[in-house]
């Protein structure tokens, strides 16, 4: 083998990378782990519980006597009748762990683009797929996996200049092949990653404790909810149980006291259990998980869209500002439906921003895509270049389309009409008493479109008079 060289194979439909140093990497997407999966099933015509159960144990194989992995590796291998390789690529994708370099494993990149560390999903799934032969089970049981990372994070706090309590998240070297997730500052022991793991692992468990589990299979249950297609045994999934939808489906679940209750269940065996510090402490990490990540909406960061750099630095804002100020892009005209396309938008508009009219950067703050996420754009802390005369005093958010006639999705609409707003008044980057304005009322356009302003007339905190003026 030429040394440096990379080959690129297939060992059982498994896209697999194998370097000279002979060590084998697997491409971190769920659409592997999924074909990985569907190839266990077939080789193994046992339970989703005793499937399930033997991946996350597959995970939790760790040790330092190279004699002692190798036997755990041939017994597992045996158990589940399946080759080293494929043992060793389950392994690989499921072990969790951060490095000294803030290289997250253990983690995949859907195809919405969210990043999920596999182990508390699939230790949601068994902890579901036991209530549904076991219904003799504490309420809120689906929520324990993601309830001990969060209760570990906050204990984690308290220590001498500790990590953020929650997060970070990060960034792929590359979306189309992804190998390596690097987080965006020190690791709190609760990452986006494993937030979204557990939750998913929560939603998912919740709804097989009750399912007929004969009827589903694992690899037919993840692509359903992951992929979002409608494709064979939808019937397994009501529509809007779908990755994309994990916010408001995991408030359906769930609660700010139950979450305490279950973190605090969590942290049972810890000897500051139910001291007045604790309590506190709990309920602090609660307030500011349930901001995060059920208040405040998804946001695809610049990284993963794929976002060219700005040109030059840009301005900073000093936020609380007084306004938002709503606009669609007219082009492109038609809403993006998916991560690809509504990436391809946006990499396009901040070419013709950047390029076409001479901008730093894409002018937007945000842009909604009709896919269920908000996209990054300069984001809370920089100024725009969106509503002119205007850019240092409010945030200009976008929605991908033309809306002269018709109007986004009512979804895509709550997105910002709620949780946006109240994610910028929450985490003080806009005013509580903040104005909506339609572009057209700051400068002569017909940007948003009639229909589209029409409708944000009837939105709390708009106002038919720009007060600017």
């Amino acid at each position: 083998m030429i040394p440096g060289a990379l080959w690129i194979i297939t060992i059982s439909g498994i896209c697999i990378v194998i370097q000279s140093s002979v060590t084998a990497v697997h491409l971190r997407n769920m659409e592997n782990f999924i074909t990985a999966v569907t190839h266990l099933e077939d080789l193994n015509p046992r339970s989703p519980l005793a499937l399930v159960t033997s991946l996350r144990q597959i995970a939790d194989q760790t040790s330092d006597n190279r004699d002692e992995i190798h036997h755990k590796n041939n017994s597992f291998t045996e158990l589940l009748n399946i080759s080293h390789n494929l043992y060793n690529f389950f392994h690989q994708a499921i072990h969790h762990f951060t490095t000294d370099g803030y290289e997250e494993a253990g983690v995949v990149l859907t195809p919405d683009g969210t990043t999920i560390a596999l182990a508390p999903l699939l230790l949601g799934l068994e902890s579901g797929l036991r209530a549904n032969e076991d219904s003799n089970q504490p309420h809120g049981f689906y929520l324990l996996p993601l309830a001990k990372n969060l209760g570990l994070s906050f204990l984690q706090f308290q220590k001498a200049t500790p990590p953020e309590r929650l997060g970070p998240d990060g960034c792929w070297d590359n979306v189309s092949t992804p190998m390596v997730f690097t987080l965006s500052g020190v690791p709190s022991l609760a990452t986006d990653a494993l937030v979204h793991g557990g939750m998913d692992g929560a939603i998912l468990g919740k709804h097989l404790s009750v399912f007929n589990c004969s009827e589903i299979n694992l690899s037919t249950l993840l692509r359903s909810y992951y992929s979002g297609t409608t494709e064979e045994l939808d019937h397994v999934l009501d529509t809007s149980l779908r990755g994309r939808y994990r916010r408001q489906n995991f408030k359906k679940i769930t609660n700010s006291s139950l979450l305490q209750e279950k973190v605090a269940d969590a942290l049972d065996s810890y000897p500051q259990k139910g001291d007045i510090g604790m309590e506190s402490l709990i309920e602090k990490g609660i307030k500011e998980f349930v901001l995060r990540y059920m208040e405040c909406p998804a946001i695809i960061p610049r990284c993963i869209w794929g976002a060219e750099p700005p040109q030059v630095p840009l301005t900073p804002l000093s936020p609380p500002l007084p306004y938002l100020y709503i606009h669609h892009t007219e082009i492109p005209s038609k809403p993006c439906l998916n991560l690809q396309m509504c990436s391809k938008n946006m990499r396009e508009m901040q070419r013709f921003h950047q390029k076409g009219r001479g901008w730093y950067d894409l002018g937007y703050s945000f842009v909604v895509g009709s896919d269920g996420y908000i996209y990054e754009g300069r984001g809370w802390t920089k100024a725009g270049a969106h509503t002119k005369g205007r850019n240092s005093v409010g945030y200009g958010v976008a929605f991908i389309g033309s809306y002269r006639t018709n109007l986004p999705s009512h979804y895509d609409m709550e997105l910002v009409r709620h949780h946006l707003v109240k994610c910028g008044v929450s985490n003080g980057f806009l005013q509580e008493n903040f104005t909506i304005l339609g572009h057209r009322q700051v400068v002569a356009t017909e940007c948003p479109g009639d229909s589209l302003y029409s409708e944000i007339t009837t939105w709390e905190h708009y106002k038919d008079t720009d007060p600017f003026k």
